[in-house]
């Protein structure tokens, strides 16, 4: 099943896709007064609601799809340096990261409005000389997870998006923390969609890429993550309760422009469009502005 938040006569709705993604199902129309995604998963509690063959739904082409947890309640949870590669060339890179370590980094980023699929993004290239993307996978928590054992973690997962961690690698390295450089308004791209977490499981193993104006950057799969989700989400309830509605971004393969060899390094300039993709859940494709 696929939640998407959506835009209809000038007004913001939640909602489930038609089994062929033609259409969209609002909330109403399942039993549920839930008009954001945020009230839509507190209502559900964990479960999926029943969806019949003559339930009313509105034509794709009518509405228009937005990130489908525009505003979360806090900010996003990040991790950094998640997959191998992306340690590798983290390495690589003439920046300062702390890749010799044995547990999870972890940070958190701002987020006024999560920038919806087909629109653009700020580049805030009057501060920001080195523009990056990093596709990740975006866990989003569905009911309140405390004290949480990675074995039961799976009933605490409501689903998963699409999310462009979108970098200003100078300030992300010049402050030595990367909350500023991760956060600048328009930096946190997502959706299109939720997909529910019964399709895939608590451990999805779904191919992950991205490309820049088509040419393919990063290429690998959610099952080459160093912590996994089970592992994530026992960590991080062991000290924090992670409320309903939270979003977990897992880390990005290798393939960032930081990277790339300084003699080929291809940061993000106005006009690239960055389309990332992971399987089963959809594209996630926007412009820099």
């Amino acid at each position: 099943m696929k939640f998407v938040t959506y835009k209809y006569k000038g007004a913001e709705h939640a909602g489930v896709l038609t089994a062929d993604e033609s259409a969209v199902i609002p909330a109403a129309e399942l039993g549920l007064k839930a008009e954001s995604m945020l009230e839509l998963i507190d209502k559900l509690g964990g479960k999926l609601p029943a969806v019949s063959d003559n339930t009313k739904a509105i034509a794709l082409a009518d509405v228009k799809i937005e990130a489908p947890i525009p505003e979360p309640r806090q900010d996003v949870i990040c991790l950094g340096l998640n997959y191998r590669d992306h340690v590798e060339e983290a390495t690589r890179a003439d920046a300062v990261f702390d890749v010799q370590r044995g547990d999870a980094v972890y940070f958190s980023k701002r987020l006024q409005r999560a920038v919806a699929p087909g629109d653009k993004i700020d580049g805030h290239f009057d501060i920001c000389d080195s523009l990056d993307y990093e596709v990740e996978l975006g866990v989003i928590i569905g009911r309140d997870a405390k004290n949480v054992k990675a074995a039961d973690a799976g009933k605490y997962i409501f689903g998963y998006t699409i999310i462009n961690d979108v970098s200003a690698r100078n300030l992300q390295t010049r402050h030595k923390q990367w909350y500023f450089g991760k956060s600048l308004d328009d930096f946190t791209p997502m959706g299109p969609c939720i997909l529910s977490a019964d399709t895939v499981g608590a451990m999805p193993e779904l191919n992950i890429r991205c490309y820049v104006n088509g040419e393919k950057r990063q290429d690998s799969n959610t099952r080459m993550m160093i912590f996994d989700i089970p592992y994530i989400i026992e960590e991080l309830s062991a000290g924090m309760t992670l409320k309903a509605g939270t979003v977990i971004a897992t880390g990005t393969p290798s393939g960032v422009a930081l990277g790339m060899d300084p003699s080929v390094q291809k940061y993000l300039v106005s006009g690239d469009v960055v389309r990332c993709e992971i399987d089963e859940i959809g594209v996630l494709e926007n412009t820099i502005a």
